[in-house]
């Protein structure tokens, strides 16, 4: 009976060898893939967060605080470190298998026994039966391997799929930082155009104004009082419209970084300007392959399937195991005596069904899919470097258009107001220059946006979005 247990408890590391490689394999798979632009929708982990403790005052969010926030309360994050301690108890399991494991039992039985029904005959009128007796054994068992490559292949396996899903966590980080960067930036300019919103509407009050001083006087008729009524009334909705989207733009930033939704967050850092760094695309190219953690992760994806290709492999050829057991046996412990077994084993797969095989198929096109991977993801980042330098080049030139288009729309309603005035131009031009300097306005706003995320958009496809804390490349003060 010992024997037997000792051998059930020797064979069990091979036998769940291929268990822990598929645990730990597979929780590498599962950690989030990598999204250049940021996050997706409301149900995107990256989306939300984990709500730490409300605030007692309000709140002066930087740009850099709420990244850092983000990088501690957003749901990515969070699920991604649990995942990757995960992926460490797998590979911890992997290696459990590498080592000798001892046992302890205390049995304490009592038993009657048929010898016929071992084969031995008893004399007629007798009974068969012996007992009742009790047995007593208390015992310590050991079982392990020697020599078995596919255990060894498998628990290398389980280190690399460990390793990458530490380099996945690191994606995630930079991740988080694009994507708490865009919510932030998409808040303040919202909050940017409630501004240039409500200047329009003290615009459009004015000129209305003017307009009915003018009729009073005689100057114009009552047409021009009704269009300056009309302007206003539609300042006055972009107005209600751009303080709606600034309220659920905060909204979605605090949901991201982990703040209650009822907190009195106040955005502290407005749209900025300043001159891009230049940077030559092959330099870019080899600062992006050098630290972009996504990559780094894939790399190690394609050698965790490697090892388990190996350890498949492996799995056909013979193995040796250890097993050893002492232990007092007795009909009570008082009168137990001590025996022991010591022995080895070499278990040879002579046919499994196919298993071994199937093992090998799953182990060869797991690894085929890695590397396809990997290739793939060495041309996305060369795609996503030269697109991100693209846009950030548009981003800058279009800044700098949109700076001119407001100063010369603002000069055109200047000069209209005054020919307005002078009474040799009617309300429709004032109207339109009104309406020229309004779209100015959602112009700059809206490059500045395209700027200033263009420069974390860079910072992400180079891989250094997480260490810069969100600061944009251009050295925006």
């Amino acid at each position: 009976m010992i024997t037997r247990e000792t051998k059930r408890t020797a064979s069990r590391p091979r036998r769940l060898t291929s268990i822990a490689l598929a645990a730990g394999f597979g929780l590498f798979l599962g950690l989030y893939p990598s999204a250049a632009r940021g996050g997706g929708g409301l149900g995107d982990p990256l989306a939300g967060g984990v709500p730490g403790a409300a605030p007692e005052e309000p709140i002066q969010l930087t740009l850099q605080e709420a990244v850092r926030r983000g990088l501690e309360q957003n749901l990515a994050l969070v699920l991604g470190r649990e995942q990757v301690r995960a992926a460490s108890g797998a590979r911890k399991a992997a290696r459990s298998r590498l080592y000798p494991h001892l046992e302890a039992t205390v049995a304490d039985s009592r038993n009657t026994i048929n010898l016929e029904a071992y084969g031995f005959p008893v004399p007629d009128g007798e009974s068969p039966l012996i007992g009742p007796f009790d047995v007593f054994d208390v015992r310590a068992a050991v079982a392990g391997p020697i020599v078995d490559l596919s255990l060894w292949a498998g628990a290398r396996a389980a280190t690399r799929a460990a390793e990458a899903a530490d380099a996945t966590l690191e994606d995630i980080r930079d991740q988080v930082v694009l994507a708490v960067s865009r919510l932030y930036l998409q808040a303040v300019a919202a909050e940017s155009r409630i501004s240039a919103a409500r200047a329009d509407v003290d615009t459009a009050l004015a000129l209305h104004q003017q307009a009915v001083d003018m009729k009073a006087a005689g100057v114009v008729p009552a047409i021009e009082v009704l269009r300056t009524e009309v302007q206003l009334a539609s300042e006055r909705e972009r107005l209600i419209i751009a303080s709606n989207d600034a309220a659920t733009s905060k909204l979605a930033l605090e949901r991201a970084v982990g703040l209650p939704l009822d907190a009195q967050v106040t955005l502290s850092e407005p749209l900025r300007y300043s001159p891009p760094l230049a940077i030559d695309v092959d330099e870019a190219l080899a600062r992006a392959l050098g630290h972009r953690a996504d990559y780094r992760s894939a790399r190690l994806a394609v050698d965790a399937a490697d090892e388990a290709l190996t350890a498949a492999r492996d799995s056909a050829l013979p193995s040796l195991e250890m097993l050893a057991n002492y232990g007092k046996v007795g009909p009570t412990l008082d009168d137990a005596l001590a025996t022991y077994t010591v022995g080895a084993a070499v278990s040879v797969p002579v046919f499994t069904g196919g298993a071994i095989k199937a093992r090998k198929t799953t182990a060869s096109a797991h690894l085929a899919e890695r590397r396809a991977r990997l290739a793939d993801l060495e041309a996305r980042i060369s795609y996503e470097v030269r697109s991100a330098l693209l846009d950030l080049e548009a981003a800058d030139e279009r800044a700098l258009v949109a700076q001119d288009a407001v100063r010369l729309a603002e000069s055109q309603l200047e000069q209209s107001r005054d020919r307005f005035a002078a009474g040799v131009a009617d309300g429709v031009e004032v109207v339109q220059a009104q309406q020229a300097v309004a779209a100015a306005h959602d112009s700059q706003i809206a490059s500045l946006f395209a700027y200033n995320l263009a420069e974390v958009g860079l910072a992400r496809a180079l891989g250094v979005a997480a260490e810069g804390l969100g600061k944009p490349l251009g050295g925006s003060s």
